[in-house]
């Protein structure tokens, strides 16, 4: 499934974000979505989401 869009992300998924604090690095960080905050239905680099844990940052990946 993609990251990129909306359809795809709902709470209770299980996730690997992209957090703010590790854009640079690059490290995941796997969670469960707590809820979906981007507006969009698309988004190039992947649908915004906040986590369980609290942390904010960009679905890269969906896990079954």
């Amino acid at each position: 499934m993609d990251g990129r869009e909306r359809r795809n992300i709902k709470a209770g998924t299980k996730v690997a974000i992209l957090a703010h604090q590790d854009v640079r690095s690059g490290n995941l960080t796997h969670g469960v979505v707590k809820e979906v905050i981007g507006d969009e239905s698309f988004h190039l680099k992947g649908i915004e989401c906040k986590l369980k844990t609290g942390q904010v940052g960009r679905v890269k990946m969906i896990k079954i």
